[in-house]
């Protein structure tokens, strides 16, 4: 049961079902956490290689912070084929999917399910998967969070590394070179030490290593800025992005270059000081924060949350961020004007842009949900 708007955040029980999906590309495992609620988008997660959706979002899910968030929006939680918790070896026969593939099974599972209307979550393979989906469909995508958003194919350099890497080491060691930056690795040897036995304890290694391959053999989404003023018939997102990295993020100048090929008044790049490769596991209330203002942008929740986040942002800054960081509260700020100034001009129906989020297709939309 998911209460009402006007009861206790504190007491509420979220339904949760499980469902494997049979799609063009094989079964996939599908978590739905709440109920669907009429014009109302589906948030709809996808994890990164050597995760899964447990692994990957089930602790930022479950932090009080969200709780506001998933009052609203039903969750549906989307693993690759193979990678969820207890997945036996797919089948010798099975070729395991394209990135291009994967992002098409997506349609499938949201018309099994009923939903219309996505606002898609995506950390690393994930947040490619989900842009391909945006790109191809995007009609039916509202916005996106992307963190770690990877948009090309692997460089030469990269791919002798990577088959040397192969040879060299485990797969598990492989997923923790992939997630996490030199620095995680050789200072929270406590959070590294946990992922690693979770790999190897909730994975299937088999399936792991397939879904690797297909992310290492990715195409580039060759996405390309709209240059105001003409034309412009190359690929970008039509939605509003906020895409994020952590400063120690082994992916952050990816992630920078390619905030720098999408529409400037459609995409938010959020850079987090004091943060590594998952910043929903290292930073979960400063990340909630900014899903917030993000989602609020988007025309979604009722302007009484924003109380409650104005309280969060008097304490957020000192309890998550490290105190004598001036950057760390420089890129807040930073995020804080950019979504709240959005928000609040989306609210009163303006048609332009405020520091990279869009809001001419927001501002005439009505609070639905």
């Amino acid at each position: 049961m998911v209460l009402d708007d006007n009861e206790d955040d504190s007491v509420f029980e979220l339904q949760i079902t499980e469902q494997q999906v049979d799609t063009l590309y094989g079964k996939v495992y599908c978590t739905i956490a709440g109920l669907s609620k009429p014009n109302c988008p589906v948030i709809l997660t996808y994890h990164d290689v050597g995760l899964n959706h447990k692994m990957c979002f089930e602790s930022f899910f479950s932090h009080e912070d969200m709780q506001e968030i998933i009052r609203h929006f039903p969750v549906l939680h989307v693993n690759a084929p193979g990678q969820h918790e207890g997945a036996v070896s797919l089948a010798t026969e099975y070729i395991y999917p394209s990135m291009d593939q994967l992002s098409e099974t997506l349609p499938t599972i949201l018309k099994h399910f009923g939903f219309t209307s996505v606002i898609g979550f995506g950390v690393g393979a994930g947040a490619n998967i989900l842009t391909r989906f945006a790109l191809n469909y995007p009609d039916l995508i509202e916005g996106l969070v992307l963190i770690n958003i990877n948009p090309n194919a692997e460089g030469i350099v990269e791919s002798v590394t990577s088959k040397i890497t192969g040879w060299t080491q485990t797969v598990t060691e492989t997923v923790i070179a992939h997630l996490f930056g030199k620095k995680e690795i050789e200072s929270h040897h406590d959070v590294i030490a946990t992922f690693r036995h979770d790999i190897m304890t909730y994975m299937n290694e088999s399936n792991l290593a397939q879904f690797m391959r297909s992310y290492n053999s990715r195409q580039a989404l060759e996405l390309k800025r709209p240059v105001p003023g003409t034309n412009h018939t190359g690929r970008t997102l039509k939605c509003s992005s906020l895409l994020i990295a952590g400063d120690d993020s082994p992916w952050l100048e990816v992630v920078v270059d390619c905030n720098s090929k999408l529409d400037p008044t459609r995409a938010t790049l959020l850079k987090m000081a004091d943060c590594g490769g998952l910043p929903q596991v290292d930073q979960p209330a400063k990340l909630t924060e900014a899903l917030k203002y993000f989602v609020q942008g988007l025309g979604y929740m009722s302007s009484s949350c924003m109380t409650r986040l104005s309280r969060s942002r008097t304490t957020s800054t000192s309890s998550v961020m490290s105190t004598d960081s001036g950057r760390a509260r420089a890129h807040t700020d930073e995020l804080q004007r950019g979504l709240w100034s959005a928000h609040r001009r989306a609210r009163s129906h303006t048609d332009s842009s405020v520091d990279g989020i869009s809001t001419n297709h927001t501002g005439s939309k009505p609070e639905r949900c």
